[in-house]
């Protein structure tokens, strides 16, 4: 006997009643038109879902039970005028922020903007992207995907048209300030690189509090149309106290380019889902990442590669720092089924433990079913080296000193790739602090 649907989702939402409370928070907002037919369809899929919890093979090392504890028992609301100093990149001119995932336009600066470029909140999105684009990369399906979904009304639009080169880099802020409750944000960006075009992208979570508890569900979707090139540095750093899920889908047609560096510090629970749609042949992927963690602190991140033509090159490095009793998590994937002919792909995890009792699950998986590929993949585990140690004490640097060098250098091969230097010196030495802690 089948079960009617509004009794079946009735049923699961009894059985993960936390799911339908998140999902009753973030749709207390309403909307209309258009965007109200997609939230509601998202909110349907949510609705006869349940979390997915330690049973489940993508989730198994990652138990969200931390999570549930929490009430979250508002959403964002826009808090403060004022920007801190040290969040502004002297080197980028273009500046969109999102406060608690409300957009913040006298904290923004969009003026100047080259022609073919359209920056904003979704006041700004072209009609073209509302079905084209918006809520269309695979895996939307996904539990926390289409939770953002069902509460979006408001998001990031970054568009650039055909043949547009974008010179200086376009700086994407989402500022959490704590309040009185736990309260869950949203943010959402949709980025569009038209045929031909070149972009340079950093996308920023930043806590202003250590000891707030907040909850950041982000998505991120990344169009990268014919020969377009788009350069994304993702910059996670949020309170110690914070739970962050976000998703970054990235779709490449022919002959595309795409260059990611996602750096991930900080946060009580932090995951990081990466997934790459190749749709065209001689696509360029370049994917770079690290996470450094410590406490009781768990950072997971999850990437899943499909190259599906022929002549795609891909190179993936992702490292991770764990110190005290942190847990780390990787599990990289790479599809390569039988029409991706001459395929090039690497992947490689490396991981630094800082401390007995720190630990990491590392999976990186090829999956191939073509026969005239070059693919290598690995993982690696160390500690700091004694006679590295001894090596540099020789040379008049003390113990602590001789730590903080060889952490900042492991650290700086993927630091080093993001195009801002105040960028880069502002995590470099994010990086030496964390360590002497």
């Amino acid at each position: 006997m089948s079960i009617p649907i509004n009794l079946e989702r009735s049923l699961l939402l009894h059985q993960d009643a936390y799911l339908g409370d998140l999902l009753d928070k973030v749709t207390a907002i309403k909307s209309e038109g258009w965007l109200e037919e997609l939230r509601q369809g998202a909110a349907n899929l949510v609705s006869n879902t349940t979390l997915p919890s330690t049973r489940d093979e993508e989730w198994r090392f990652t138990d969200l039970s931390a999570l549930k504890q929490v009430k979250f028992n508002c959403v964002g609301t826009l808090h403060g005028t004022s920007l801190q100093k040290d969040l502004i990149l002297p080197e980028v001119s273009h500046r969109l922020v999102f406060v608690n995932g409300v957009y913040a336009p006298n904290l923004s600066n969009l003026s100047d903007l080259p022609n073919g470029v359209v920056v904003g909140n979704i006041a700004a999105l072209p009609a073209s992207g509302v079905g084209e684009y918006l809520a269309q990369s695979q895996g939307s399906q996904e539990v926390f995907t289409a939770l953002n979904t069902a509460g979006l009304h408001d998001l990031a639009v970054v568009w650039v048209g055909k043949n547009v080169v974008v010179e200086t880099p376009i700086h994407l802020l989402f500022v959490s300030v704590v309040g009185e409750f736990a309260s869950i944000y949203q943010p959402r960006v949709l980025v569009v690189a038209e045929t031909n075009s070149q972009v340079s992208l950093i996308e920023e979570f930043v806590g202003d509090k250590q000891e707030g508890v907040y909850f950041n569900n982000c998505v991120t979707e990344v169009w990268v149309n014919e020969n377009a090139q788009v350069s994304h540095t993702r910059v996670m750093r949020e309170g110690e106290e914070a739970f962050h899920i976000g998703k970054t889908a990235v779709t490449q047609a022919r002959d595309s380019r795409y260059f990611s560096t996602a750096l991930s510090l900080g946060g009580k629970l932090t995951r990081h889902n990466l997934e790459i749609l190749q749709t065209g042949e001689q696509t360029e992927t370049t994917l770079n990442g690290l996470t450094m963690i410590w406490g009781n602190q768990l950072g997971d991140t999850h990437s899943a590669l499909s190259l599906n033509h022929p002549y795609g090159v891909s190179n993936q490095l992702h490292k991770c720092i764990i110190s005290d009793r942190a847990h780390g998590i990787f599990n990289g994937k790479v599809f390569v089924p039988k029409p991706a002919q001459l395929t090039n792909a690497a992947q490689l995890n490396r991981n630094l433990l800082l401390s007995p009792k720190a630990r990491i699950d590392t999976k990186p998986q090829l999956e191939i079913t073509a026969d005239n590929v070059k693919c290598a993949h690995g993982a690696t585990v160390s500690q700091l080296e004694d006679d590295e140690i001894f090596y540099l004490q020789s040379r008049g640097i003390n113990e602590n000193d001789a730590r903080k060098l060889l952490v900042n250098a492991f650290a700086a091969e993927v630091i080093n790739q993001i195009p801002v230097p105040s960028l880069r010196d502002k995590l470099l030495n994010t990086v030496t602090n964390l360590t002497s802690n």
